[in-house]
């Protein structure tokens, strides 16, 4: 859909950009991009996520930009992703070689390897500190804690669904080599396959799905879950070393945030467990559990929103969805006057009342 502007606009737009700027200069104080992305992780990390781009400092720069707003984040960052190259293809990671900061079980109160608890704001009494610690004070913390802390080997951390697998509750799939879908270069096509759903609801709008989810959860659909497991850690990439295939080189490392969540269903008579998997980028613990009910919820069939594939695919799109609302603003004065005409000729109609 494209517009043109309106005669003798471009001055008005101009105009209205310069206070734009002005808007967002009204104190000296400077707000430095490291500081976004140090002290706002969770803020940049749901930019990245909904961008689908892994970038903390551009996220920060972007959230700098829009003055805080998200989808204007999350726009700004997806159009820099647009204009990058592929060089390559990483090989497939594995959350089990995660190098776990958090990894927790609601199913099962003692797991091989133990639970982490990790930095959460699960366990606080969310009570305002009116006086903040100062950058300095929170430096000289995280130092003690950097000396404080044991060096832990790194260890491969079962999977907890690997437990129930084997005593044959949960269905085991064989991996296939089927290359995944990749949405930000092929049209969505529905029934969409289960790695375009994925990929689809990793870049969805978090408030959404967590909505949509949440509609399930209270019987809106037929998915109530428990996490089985919930990590977060930090995972290496690998691509194919150029001159031996067989080879692989580590490119660097992501933080991820990773769900799999048990949901008992029916199978002839019987009853099992069904796993739902959610996986976002950086930490992102609800927007990844509510992937893993709608990635379980989208496997039943129903009336319920959580279950129509197609609603909820094409409606969580943070840029998508927000582009279309805002849309909304720009000038729409042939097709109203097309609404009013047709109003008027109604009301002029015999027998309708005035």
């Amino acid at each position: 859909m494209a517009y043109v502007a309106v005669s003798g606009g471009q001055e008005a737009i101009e105009e209205s950009i310069r206070l734009l700027h002005c808007m967002r200069g009204s104190t000296f104080k400077e707000l430095e991009v490291e500081a976004i992305e140090k002290k706002l992780g969770l803020l940049v990390d749901r930019v990245m996520s909904e961008s689908g781009l892994y970038a903390p400092a551009y996220a920060a720069l972007a959230l700098k930009q829009a003055e805080g707003s998200i989808e204007e984040a999350v726009f700004l960052l997806r159009a820099y992703r647009s204009t990058l190259s592929r060089n390559y293809y990483t090989l497939p990671a594995s959350g089990t070689e995660m190098r776990a900061v958090r990894r927790i079980s609601a199913a099962f109160k003692d797991i091989q390897g133990g639970q982490i608890l990790g930095a959460t704001y699960d366990y606080t009494h969310r009570l305002i500190e009116f006086k903040q610690p100062s950058a300095v004070e929170l430096c000289a913390r995280r130092q003690c804690c950097l000396k404080e802390a044991k060096p832990v080997p790194v260890v491969k951390l079962p999977r907890v669904s690997e437990y129930l697998k084997a005593e044959g509750l949960i269905d085991s799939c064989e991996i296939d080599d089927m290359e995944p879908v990749d949405v930000t270069k092929n049209v969505l096509e529905f029934p969409a396959d289960r790695s375009a759903r994925l990929q689809t609801l990793t870049r969805a709008d978090g408030g959404f799905i967590g909505g949509l989810a949440y509609s399930s959860i209270r019987g809106y659909g037929a998915v109530h879950p428990t996490v089985g497991e919930l990590r977060c850690g930090y995972v290496e990439l690998e691509v194919p070393y150029l001159f031996d295939e067989t080879e692989s080189i580590c490119i660097g490392e992501i933080l991820l945030t990773e769900v799999e969540g048990f949901i008992p269903e029916d199978d002839d008579k019987k009853l099992k467990l069904a796993v739902g998997y959610g996986a976002v980028l950086g930490r992102n613990e609800n927007k990844a559990i509510s992937m893993a009910v709608l990635d379980a919820s989208l496997e039943t069939e129903g009336p319920a929103p959580a279950q129509d594939e197609e609603f909820v695919l094409l409606h969580g799109d943070s840029l998508e969805m927000n582009g279309f609302i805002s849309h909304l603003k720009l000038p729409h004065y042939v097709t109203f006057q097309s609404k009013l005409d047709s109003v008027r000729k109604t009301r002029k109609e015999p027998g309708h009342e005035s």
